[in-house]
């Protein structure tokens, strides 16, 4: 298991610790050590096989021991024992924003309930509002998450499916059994909540490649074992499946499996108004099967161009001019990163390096804002001490640069949180909304509008607020928004952190016909959180962006020339 997963696993037991009523201080350890292997820069493997995990704060002799059966065995009985004396239903009732361990104990012990189901019979009957810590506005915030879960149940957010997608990928292809492989479903078309993994394959013996397929060191059970499919859940909870086709039913396979849907429909259809038929076995006419060796020659086929996978949701890729779609190469700065100096684990010089290691031109860095305390916002002090290392390490730094940037709480009146002296210092400003999230649309709406007329504000960072399969964005006007962002020059942010990819990919397209400037901000609070710009670019390409749709595909002197005087 990394560092991620195992970081998880002592958060969970620390939830489990708490609902058995077990000493307060031997959970919360738990959770210290959590925090301390996520912000490990070793591998924990490394720890692990030299014997120097007690080298993490807070690691004694028995969670040594812990921590070397989950490296090693990506296991750990003692969780395992724990989460037995629970009923595996109550876990449910954790993706119900606002029920955190206390809460849930008190509903376990106090009123029996230990499922989802159960949870929304006792609110119906009411039975919420008279409980201790809860009451009426409790009760009716826990309708509304009921409902937010049982529409997510059995979802994944992206990174995580694609990660246990690569390594099956990987897994498969190391004897190169398969002819052509690749990874199909809402994966390839960039959707960014997952509900399982689709993988084709084309292969001489397909029975060798089952095999391998069920014998993943991932897999938890084999749920369907066939000559053409398998099936398996992983111990992810990530459902997988392998299907098996001749090489030369690849193409139409590929297309079918990737869907949508509702965009089979209509390639089904359009090939019937020209007296073929399409299904996942190929195009014919009659019986003879037509030869498509790719994707492309289906497309052509049916006097279509190639539409590429990220557009394929019948969403006008039939009657729009399919544009040339940005991708990673046209990508030259990054934006919206944090450092040591707020709640980012590395240095300024350490993501500056980070970034030009990975080819970019230039970092746009945008730590937290004084208000920020949950979060070491920069006081006006602070922010004279970074601009100086700016300063001294951009005279240092070749053909790279980094950007005074910061990410400005917006109050609730909607002001910056900096007066104008302080605003003016910086060469970019993101503004964003961390705190008062219950405000009625109306509310909401006009705080945004007034940010975004705020002279100082350059990018309008995670728009809705929402957190995926854990929270709903707060209720916006984004007809609104986004005319006062055209109105105002003011960009708007693909915040590309997997846990929100906010602006959802139906408003990037929606801003992008409107004039707005988008830019994808990976958020990064650690160097490898860089990486997270590939799943805001995926959203860029599903919301039909272009290089000059983007803020990043600029150089650096076309942004700075871009903004608006100030």
């Amino acid at each position: 298991m990394d560092k991620k997963e195992i970081a998880a696993v002592l958060e969970e037991i620390t939830v489990l610790l708490e609902l058995a009523g077990e000493n307060p201080f031997k959970a919360r350890s738990y959770a210290s050590v959590a925090r301390e292997i996520e912000l490990l820069e070793e591998d924990i493997e490394v720890l692990a096989k030299e014997n120097r995990l007690r080298e993490i704060k807070g690691v004694g002799e028995a969670l040594e021991s812990k921590l070397k059966e989950l490296v090693t065995t990506g296991r750990l009985q003692y969780y395992e024992n724990l989460r037995a004396k629970f009923p595996t239903t109550l876990f449910d009732l954790f993706a119900i924003p606002g029920l955190g361990p206390k809460r849930i104990k008190a509903l376990y012990e106090e009123l029996g309930i230990a499922s989802l189901g159960e949870l929304e019979y006792a609110c119906a009957e009411n039975r919420l509002a008279g409980l201790k810590g809860f009451g009426a506005k409790m009760q009716q915030r826990v309708l509304e998450g009921i409902a937010f879960a049982k529409k997510h149940r059995g979802t994944h957010l992206v990174n995580h499916a694609a990660n246990e997608a690569n390594a099956l990928y990987a897994w498969l292809d190391v004897d190169k059994i398969a002819v052509r492989m690749a990874v199909a479903g809402s994966l390839r078309r960039r959707k960014e909540v997952i509900r399982d993994i689709d993988i084709l394959a084309s292969a001489e013996e397909g029975s060798k490649l089952m095999e391998r397929f069920v014998g993943f060191e991932r897999v938890e059970r084999v749920t369907g074992r066939g000559p053409t499919k398998s099936s398996v859940v992983l111990r992810s909870g990530i459902a997988a499946d392998l299907r098996v086709v001749a090489d030369g039913e690849f193409a139409p396979a590929l297309a079918y499996f990737t869907g949508s849907k509702e965009h089979n429909v209509v390639m089904r259809q359009r090939a019937r108004e020209r007296g073929l038929k399409l299904n996942e076995y190929g195009l014919f006419r009659g019986e003879e099967r037509i030869a498509c060796p790719d994707e492309a020659s289906i497309y052509a086929r049916l006097d279509l161009p190639y539409i590429p996978p990220e557009l394929r949701e019948n969403m006008g890729e039939f009657h729009s001019p399919i544009p040339e779609l940005v991708e990673q190469k046209d990508l030259v700065g990054v934006f919206h990163c944090h450092s040591s100096y707020s709640d980012g684990v590395a240095s300024v010089a350490q993501m500056a390096e980070a970034a030009q290691a990975r080819g970019y031109g230039y970092l746009a860095l945008a730590d937290h804002s004084q208000s920020a305390g949950y979060a070491g916002g920069l006081s006006p002090e602070a922010v004279t001490r970074q601009h100086a290392e700016i300063d001294s390490l951009n005279r240092r730094l070749k053909n790279f640069r980094i950007l005074k940037g910061i990410e400005s709480d917006i109050r609730a009146d909607g002001t910056l949180d900096y007066n104008e002296d302080v605003l003016q210092q910086f060469e970019l400003v993101i503004a964003s909304v961390h705190s008062r999230m219950g405000m009625t649309e109306k509310d909401a709406t006009r705080r945004i509008v007034k940010a975004v007329e705020n002279p100082y504000t350059t990018i309008l960072g995670h728009p809705t607020g929402r957190l995926l399969l854990s929270r709903a964005g707060y209720p916006l006007d984004m007809s609104e928004v986004i005319a006062a962002c055209a109105a105002n020059g003011v960009a708007i942010e693909i915040n590309a952190n997997p846990h929100r990819l906010d602006l959802d990919w139906r408003y990037v397209r929606r801003a992008k016909e409107a004039g707005v400037k988008l830019c994808i901000g990976p958020d990064a609070h650690r160097p490898e959180g860089l990486g997270d710009v590939t799943y805001g670019l995926g959203i860029a390409r599903k919301g039909w962006l272009e290089p000059h749709d983007l803020l990043n595909c600029m150089t650096l002197e076309e942004f700075l020339a871009w903004q608006r005087p100030k």
